[in-house]
C-alpha cells in the first residue's frame, strides 16, 4: 500500500543536497541567490545550509497561503508555493539566529535541485536514489491528479464519529508530497544503517546537526534530527498531512529501524514507541539518582495577588493569570486555561500544560516585574494599558498585503470589530493587549494595528508562530 509520506520527505531532500554537495556542484554555504536569483535580497545571506537547518527565518507557506486565501483542501501547487516565496518582503528572524520550521525551506531546495542538475525534481530523485536503491513504488508526485496504484486515502473522524476522506490536491516537493511503502522504506534505513563506501560520507554529512549563529547547536540536521526516544539516541522524523500520519525513527546502538505509516490522524510516534517496547526495556533509573517528588506548597494571599495580572510571552502572544478559590489559573492566548501549582514561593508548575514551570522576578520597586517561561523573559504588563478606550472608527477600512496581494476589511458589526475577507468571511477581533487583536483563524492568532507620526493607523501585522510581522497597509 502506497502512502503519503508528508514530511518524511525532507531526508530524501536532505539526501539529494547531500550528494549534491558531494559531487562539488553545490556548497551548503553557499547563497541560494547564486542557484534562484528570484529568492528576494533580503539583506542577509540565506545559505543553502540555514534551509537545510530550518534556520532561514523564510515564511512558511503552511501559514501564509491560509492567509491569503487557500484552503489546505484546495490544489496547492509547487509553482504556488514558489511564488509566495519570491514574494515576500522579509523574513522570520536573521538567518541563523534562530529555528523555526519551514516548509518552505525545502521547496527550494527542490528548486535548487531542479536548477543545478537540469532535470525535474521527481526524475531525478528517481534516478539518483529511488531506483538505485530498488524502492520501486516511491516517488515525489509533481502532479496532483496522479492515478496511483494500491493508494491509501487519508481519513478523519468527524464529531457525530463518521469517517471521511480528507482532500490531498498538495505537490509541494521536497518538504512533502512523496509516496512510498513500508517494504521501499525498509530499503533506505537499510541504506542509511550501512551505506556502501561511495555513499558513506554523504549519510554521514547529512545526519550532521546545524549550528546557529552564536555558536549553540542545532539538532534538526538534513531532513533528520536527533532525539531521545525510550532513553536511547536516536535520529528520524515524523510526518502529518491530510490525515496522514508516519514516523520513522533509526537507534543504532541496537541496529533498530522503526517506520510506522498511517492513513489516520493517530499518532505514529505512540505506535512506533509501543513496538520499540517489546524490543527494548525502557532503561531503570537507580533509586539514588531519581529527583525527589516536590511537594505542593500554599501560596499566601499576598502572593496570589502579586502575581496575577497579564505577561507578555511573545508577538500577539499573551497571558493571564487569574486567582479562583485560593489557586492561580495560566490562560495563554488561543488556548485553555490550566491550574498552577505552587513548587516554591517564586516558581509555579503548569499542571497539564507539558510540567511547565514560571518563575516570577520582582524589579527595584520589589513589584512583580517578569517571569521565565520556556528560557523567555516575559514582561509583566501595565493594567493601564489595557483600559485605553477601543476607537472603532480609527481601525475601519480595507487593508492590503503586497506580499499575499489579497486584502481583508475591518467591520463593525453591531458593535464588535471584525476582520472579513472573501474567502474566510467575517471573525471577531478581540483585543488581547494594546492595540494587539487575536482572532479564531488559527493562521492569524494576532492582528497588531501599528500607527504613523501622525497617529493615524497606517496598517496591521499579521503574526503566526511559522509566519511573523505579514503587513498589511490601510488604502487610503
Amino acid at each position: 500500500t502506497v502512502f503519503d509520506l508528508a514530511s518524511l520527505s525532507k531526508q530524501f531532500t536532505g539526501y539529494a543536497i547531500s550528494l549534491l554537495i558531494e559531487e562539488g556542484k553545490i556548497s551548503e554555504d553557499d547563497d541560494i541567490r547564486k542557484y534562484i536569483a528570484e529568492v528576494p535580497d533580503f539583506g542577509d545571506t540565506i545559505t543553502i545550509g540555514h534551509l537545510l537547518h530550518h534556520t532561514s527565518g523564510i515564511r512558511d507557506w503552511t501559514s501564509t497561503l491560509p492567509l491569503a486565501g487557500w484552503s489546505f483542501e484546495d490544489v496547492i501547487s509547487f509553482d504556488d508555493i514558489l511564488r509566495m516565496a519570491y514574494d515576500q518582503e522579509s523574513l522570520n528572524f536573521r538567518p541563523g539566529d534562530e529555528y523555526i520550521y519551514s516548509n518552505t525551506g525545502y521547496n527550494l531546495l527542490a528548486e535548487l535541485v531542479q536548477r543545478v542538475t537540469g532535470a525535474s525534481f521527481a526524475d531525478w530523485m528517481d534516478e539518483r536514489i529511488f531506483d538505485p536503491l530498488k524502492m520501486a513504488n516511491t516517488f515525489f508526485m509533481d502532479d496532483h491528479s496522479t492515478i496511483i496504484t494500491n493508494r491509501a486515502y487519508g481519513y478523519f473522524r468527524d464529531g457525530q464519529g463518521s469517517h471521511h476522506v480528507s482532500p490531498n490536491n498538495l505537490t509541494a516537493l521536497g518538504s512533502s508530497s512523496m509516496y512510498s511503502t513500508t517494504t521501499d522504506l525498509t530499503q533506505w534505513v537499510l541504506h542509511l544503517s550501512n551505506p556502501p563506501m561511495d555513499k558513506k560520507s554523504v549519510v554521514e554529512r547529512m545526519v550532521q546537526p546545524g549550528q546557529f549563529n552564536n555558536g549553540e547547536i542545532n539538532s534538526y540536521a538534513f531532513g533528520i534530527t536527533s532525539s531521545n526516544f525510550l532513553g536511547i539516541e536516536s535520529i528520524g522524523h515524523s510526518g502529518s498531512w491530510a490525515s496522514f500520519s508516519t514516523f520513522i525513527t533509526m537507534l543504532p546502538e541496537y541496529d533498530l529501524s522503526i517506520i510506522v505509516l498511517c492513513n489516520h490522524p493517530n499518532s505514529a510516534f505512540g505506535v512506533a514507541r509501543t513496538i520499540a517496547s517489546s524490543y527494548i526495556a525502557e532503561p531503570e533509573v537507580p533509586e539514588d539518582s531519581k529527583e525527589p517528588e516536590s511537594e505542593e506548597i500554599k501560596l499566601s494571599n499576598e502572593l496570589l495577588k502579586a502575581y496575577q495580572g497579564t505577561y507578555k510571552l511573545g508577538p500577539g502572544w499573551y497571558v493571564d493569570l487569574t486567582e479562583e478559590d485560593g489557586q492561580l489559573w495560566t490562560q495563554a492566548t488561543n488556548e485553555s486555561k490550566f491550574p498552577m501549582t505552587a513548587l516554591s514561593d517564586t516558581s509555579l508548575l503548569i499542571a497539564g500544560y507539558g510540567n511547565r514551570t514560571m518563575t516570577f522576578y520582582r524589579g527595584e520597586d520589589d513589584q512583580i516585574a517578569h517571569l521565565i517561561y520556556n528560557g523567555m523573559k516575559c514582561p509583566r504588563l501595565s493594567s493601564a494599558a489595557s483600559t485605553n478606550r477601543v476607537v472603532a472608527a480609527d481601525y475601519i477600512g480595507e487593508y492590503y498585503s503586497d506580499e499575499l496581494h489579497t486584502s481583508f476589511q475591518v467591520r463593525e458589526v453591531d458593535g464588535q470589530l471584525q476582520l472579513w475577507n472573501f474567502h474566510h468571511g467575517g471573525v471577531d477581533l478581540n483585543r488581547t493587549w494594546g492595540e494587539d487583536f487575536n482572532t479564531s483563524l488559527w493562521f492569524a492568532s494576532s492582528v497588531d494595528f501599528f500607527r504613523n507620526d501622525a497617529g493615524e493607523v497606517e496598517g496591521f501585522k499579521v503574526w503566526q508562530y511559522r509566519s511573523r510581522d505579514q503587513v498589511f497597509r490601510k488604502r487610503k
